[in-house]
């Protein structure tokens, strides 16, 4: 049996950040949220997404498949009801699709209503406010029945709900686990100096540099770099903040760059409860959070001193610089700041993407090249305004 991950309306709720992958793609946690079901499930999956990145995240349909909705997040509850399942049922929560031991597309032969509580992602802010619940699911689904790496003595480890993987490094840090776990993935590395609080998780080939304040609950993707201060953040891998400003109660996407000393808002000043953009609706839209900083797609990146207010949607391969407060959405392929933006061109964001892939020892190919196209032209209406 294998899994297809399919996208519902989530995909649409959820970008900018589903732009550029399936909505089971999305890292919370330290997993993605397709990696979770294969482990928990201990098989493959595939994507049954938007046509324009089903290149690049293949569908692969067999005779025996399991659909399971990409935006919900596997527990021990889901797993027993979804192992139930006979060919042609359906498991779902009211309207809303969980699984099915059918093509999504075909009729079912039975629907078995799931009533307790899950996690599932609909909004770009979900994955920060829930990050802390997934932190430590996946830390236990990883850690379970195995021992952790040695790190060095020169370390302060408090409590123990601490795990290293092989080739991880530390010296001289300060590791609380007393308010949830902290996970250090391969080869990942924290510098000297640093302190974190759990639920934290820095994966693979990761560094923290020297003097980091990192806040739970939040995970550092695989081959990022961050410094500074940072807290209940998720940053989703390829993407660096580098140097000292404050990140909070925000998601990074993938190849996205922090410029020194930029620091985001995440509390209004006269604590009011946020607003963030919605694409779906063209309009700001209530979170019910009055903690909520930056929203930023994949590609996108800032320059030094930039000043996000709270409840900042930046878009895919936007590129802000300048004094003063940019708008709180900027829209994907946009070039400027507080002064006013102009269109970042297809040919221009090429050529920095092409060199940011390069230092990472990654292709730019063309499969990369198609999916910001078409995203390029799905968010021209965006860009109207210039």
């Amino acid at each position: 049996m294998a899994i297809i991950l399919f996208d519902d309306n989530a995909h649409q709720s959820l970008l900018p950040l589903t732009y550029t992958r399936p909505v089971a793609d999305l890292r919370i946690g330290i997993l993605t949220i397709a990696e979770k079901w294969a482990k928990y499930l201990d098989t493959t999956y595939s994507f049954k997404t938007q046509p324009y990145l089903q290149t690049k995240f293949p569908l692969k349909i067999g005779t025996d498949d399991l659909y399971i909705n990409g935006s919900v997040c596997p527990d021990e509850g889901l797993l027993e009801a979804i192992g139930q399942l006979k060919t042609g049922e359906a498991l779902k929560q009211g309207d809303y699709l969980i699984a099915a031991k059918t093509a999504i597309d075909a009729d079912f032969s039975k629907i078995i209503n799931y009533d307790p509580f899950f996690i599932c992602i609909k909004h770009p802010e979900d994955i920060f406010s829930k990050n802390d619940i997934e932190l430590r699911k996946d830390f236990k689904l990883i850690t379970k029945g195995r021992t952790s790496a040695t790190i060095s003595s020169t370390n302060t480890i408090i409590g123990t709900d601490f795990f290293a993987e092989e080739g991880a490094e530390a010296e001289c840090s300060t590791f609380n686990t007393t308010n949830g776990p902290i996970y250090l993935g391969k080869n990942s590395s924290i510098w000297e100096g640093t302190n974190i609080r759990g639920a934290f998780a820095l994966c693979e080939h990761s560094q923290v540099k020297m003097g980091g304040k990192i806040y739970g609950a939040t995970t550092i993707g695989p081959y990022s770099r961050v410094g500074g201060e940072i807290n209940n953040s998720v940053i989703w891998g390829y993407s660096s903040k580098g140097h000292d400003g404050f990140l909070g109660n925000a998601v990074l996407g993938e190849w996205c760059n922090i410029g020194a000393d930029s620091n985001n808002s995440n509390l209004k000043n006269n604590y009011a409860e946020v607003k963030l953009w919605d694409y779906t609706s063209q309009r700001f839209r209530k979170t019910g959070l009055q903690f909520c900083g930056l929203i930023m797609a994949d590609h996108a990146k800032c320059g030094i001193n930039t000043m996000f207010n709270t409840g900042t949607v930046v878009g895919v391969s936007a590129n802000i610089f300048g004094s003063g407060y940019p708008r709180n959405f900027v829209p994907d392929f946009a070039w400027g700041g507080a002064q006013g933006f102009e269109v970042y061109t297809i040919k221009k964001m090429f050529e920095t993407a092409k060199l940011v892939f390069e230092r990472r020892n990654r292709e730019f190919d063309e499969i990369e090249q198609e999916i910001l196209k078409t995203v390029f032209e799905l968010t021209e209406s965006f860009r109207q305004v210039f």
